[in-house]
């Protein structure tokens, strides 16, 4: 069965940018899974959805095998300035809300379709991680670093910025699919 899911359908949900491209290109890479063992980010070995629950960089490429096309989608914000912490936390609440909904989208063409969001998964308060299993496993992503992937070259290989300009902000995600 062929996708029928258009970039117009796509950016109807409300991203600024997208392109289909060829997950055969994504580099998986060690040195970005050991950015998050370093704590760049504050969540490696406290949710299910980061490293070192989400798995080895290895399987990632192995769970990536399997699919044939790829869409990365993006939220950008423009910012007063640099300084502009509501404008970012509001493109993160955006982007993430609109991830959720083009994940929908997907599965209703692709129910095995790999999510691949942006940043930590912060839909409850306090993760189960370790004691009990995730209490929302369809709505949980984990993210394209977590995966291996360095972001601004996945970016410029599906044909899109990683930045817009001074003042911007661009939240990236992809979805893998058949």
């Amino acid at each position: 069965m062929e996708n029928k899911i258009t970039l117009d359908d796509v950016l109807a949900i409300g991203f600024e940018h997208a392109a289909f491209f060829d997950p055969a290109n994504l580099e998986f890479r060690q040195e970005v899974r050991e950015m998050c063992a370093a704590g760049k980010c504050h969540m490696y070995d406290k949710c299910w959805s980061c490293p070192p629950a989400c798995g080895t960089v290895e399987e990632s490429v192995e769970k990536a095998k399997k699919y044939t096309k790829a869409v990365m989608i993006q939220t950008t914000a423009v910012m007063e300035d640099s300084f502009d912490f509501e404008t970012m936390m509001q493109a993160a609440k955006d982007h993430k809300e609109r991830f959720g909904k083009v994940v929908e989208l997907f599965r209703t063409e692709d129910p095995d379709c790999l999510p691949m969001g942006a940043g930590g998964c912060n839909i409850c308060k306090k993760c189960t991680y370790p004691d009990e299993p995730c209490r929302f496993p369809d709505k949980a992503f984990t993210s394209m670093e977590a995966y291996g992937l360095y972001v601004a070259g996945e970016c410029k290989k599906a044909g899109l910025e990683y930045n817009y300009g001074p003042n911007t902000l661009t939240y990236s995600s992809c979805i893998l699919f058949n």
